[in-house]
């Protein structure tokens, strides 16, 4: 098979093909799964500790991945995943050697007894589960004074651009994406988590409606909001990896919904006339404020491909909202219930059964572990968990009225729009309130060489327009600004 170099050199284009292109490779045998997961881990070893995206590797890949290249000569492949190499989110549970840890010292000794199910689905359709990302501890509910992308276990996650913010809390799963150490990887969003670091890296990233995929097997925050979805290098590679994900699980009863998209034609929807037609409002009053003016300029010019593409722009939406009003008090009270169910529910081998342990653990460890405290888990840990409390109910109404009927209903009904458009993950708080999906795609990059995202945020199950809508964009612009290891400074 020759040494590193050799296949270094022979895999370059790699990096920037999408699925298909690579599984075309395969079919005709100019590329084994063995190589692809052997080139991968070359570049792990040489590139990713620049980045700190990557936590640890299963150490059977490479033999998952002789098999499968076995199995393909045997019998075909399974699915459009067959061979391919993925990175998962180091808080969606696996059980085959890898840990899960959501990024804490506290966990870093557990590895689930059981695979996620998005896990199983994976596995079913071929994938390869190359390993485990960085992310920001416990996704973001250990301290408000965190930044993204730091935890105890993984260190700091970088923006491979350059000094610029990560994004978080899929940061390690954006970075490795865009630092091509994997041909794609799941992230998680309870609010922004999967469209703030895909836009931060210059990737695409797909929120979906809250139940398309089921969340059972993911260390969770908040059974309201919580979902997984796929963070690619290309539109194309997230409705792939998308259509593997989706499936009903009756352990979690939500997902009864993905029984929606059963009889979908997933690359059938990636049409590059599919925004003809197609009205688009902009809520401008929500983030003319928070963005600069540079990156203003660059949301301007992607509405201006919207509508040379066929859209028709509607300005000055009204929300009749603002993302914080939205507060925290559902999450902070979803937390406690559904961390401690999670943890009380591992082997008794696990001495981390619930947040009160976590917090002693991070109490008798404080040089490791609380570099920036942990106040945030604190005040979680306050609520009595049971979701009885009045102020915990009132929060749940009040949320999913502002952000289904008052704003995000408001501008898709009222205005009779289609979708919305945002800068970065702005809007992302009321996408997450109501459930409803969204998708992230490259749309530039600042004088400095940040990356910028256009994201777009539609009704529930309305992820096969938004996929069609996100490639006509991204086919029109080729926006993506490729990373190479010469970039990182």
């Amino acid at each position: 098979m020759g040494d590193s170099q050799s296949i270094r050199s022979r895999l370059e284009w790699v990096i920037d093909a999408t699925i298909p292109a690579i599984q075309r490779a395969l079919e005709d045998e100019t590329l084994t799964s063995e190589e692809l997961v052997l080139f991968y881990m070359d570049r792990i070893a040489r590139e990713g500790q620049l980045t700190n995206a990557i936590l640890e590797l299963n150490p059977h890949a490479l033999q998952i991945a002789q098999a499968l290249d076995f199995e393909r000569k045997t019998s075909g492949k399974r699915s459009m995943l067959h061979g391919i190499p993925i990175l998962l989110k180091d808080n969606i549970d696996t059980s085959d050697g890898m840990h899960t840890s959501a990024g804490s010292l506290a966990l870093e000794n557990y590895y689930a007894p059981e695979d996620a199910f998005l896990i199983k689905q994976l596995r079913k359709a071929g994938a390869i589960l190359l390993g485990k990302t960085n992310m920001t501890e416990w996704a973001n509910f250990m301290s408000d004074e965190m930044p993204n992308g730091w935890s105890s276990r993984g260190g700091q996650v970088l923006n491979p651009f350059g000094q610029f913010e990560v994004g978080g809390s899929s940061s390690g799963s954006a970075v490795a994406v865009a630092t091509n150490l994997a041909v794609a990887s799941i992230g998680t969003e309870t609010t922004g988590s999967i469209i703030h670091p895909a836009s931060q890296n210059g990737i695409v990233g797909l929120k979906p409606t809250v139940g398309t995929i089921s969340r059972r097997g993911i260390i969770p925050l908040s059974v309201t909001q919580d979902t997984a979805g796929p963070m690619t290098r290309s539109v194309t590679d997230a409705a792939l990896v998308f259509q593997i994900l989706v499936g009903y699980d009756k352990e979690d009863p939500i997902s009864i919904i993905s029984q929606k998209y059963d009889s979908i034609d997933w690359l059938g929807c990636l049409k590059q006339e599919s925004l003809q037609g197609i009205r688009i409002g902009v809520a401008s009053s929500i983030f003319r404020n928070e963005v600069s003016e540079e990156r203003m300029q660059l949301f301007k010019s992607s509405l201006s491909v919207l509508e040379q593409l066929g859209a028709k722009i509607i300005p000055d939406i009204d929300l009749g909202t603002k993302e914080d009003d939205l507060g925290y008090n559902v999450l902070l009270h979803e937390c406690k219930a559904a961390l401690n169910h999670y943890l009380g529910k591992t082997p008794a081998t696990n001495r981390i059964r619930s947040i009160t342990d976590i917090i002693s653990f991070n109490d008798d460890h404080p040089e490791q572990t609380l570099h920036y405290g942990q106040e945030l888990l604190k005040r979680i840990n306050d609520r009595s968990g049971t979701l009885t409390e009045p102020l915990y109910i009132e929060a749940l109404l009040r949320n999913r009225h502002l952000a289904k009927k008052v704003a995000l209903g408001k501008a898709l009904e009222e205005n009779d729009v289609d979708i919305l458009a945002f800068p970065q993950n702005h809007g992302c708080s009321f996408e997450a309130a109501a459930g409803y999906p969204a998708i992230t795609v490259p749309a530039g990059v600042t004088s400095a060489g940040e990356p910028f995202g256009l994201t777009l945020t539609g009704s529930a199950y309305s992820e096969p327009s938004l996929l069609g809508y996100a490639y006509a964009f991204e086919q029109q612009t080729q926006a993506r600004h490729k990373f190479r290891m010469a970039q990182k400074k």
